[in-house]
């Protein structure tokens, strides 16, 4: 999953629907994927792999998304 941080609007709609994936970042408040699953952060982009348990809460909190700020892609291994 990706989260385009520069579109964020740091409303915190998705740490609060799904706080197992995602958290405001210390510093700029700026959504992003919680360590335990971030491959990938800088000011621009955080990237991530979560499980598959946790997909359907992943999706909920990229729906509800004002900014559309998160994509969501299955990764074939």
């Amino acid at each position: 999953m990706t989260v385009d941080r520069v579109a964020c609007l740091s409303c915190g709609a998705a740490p609060a629907i799904c706080p197992k994936v995602f958290e405001l970042g210390s510093g700029d408040q700026k959504n992003r994927v919680v360590d335990e699953y971030s491959v990938e952060l800088n000011e621009v982009v955080s990237v991530g792999i979560i499980p598959e348990e946790l997909y359907e809460c992943a999706k909920a909190a990229a729906e509800a998304c004002p900014a559309n700020a998160i994509r969501i892609e299955e990764v074939k291994e």
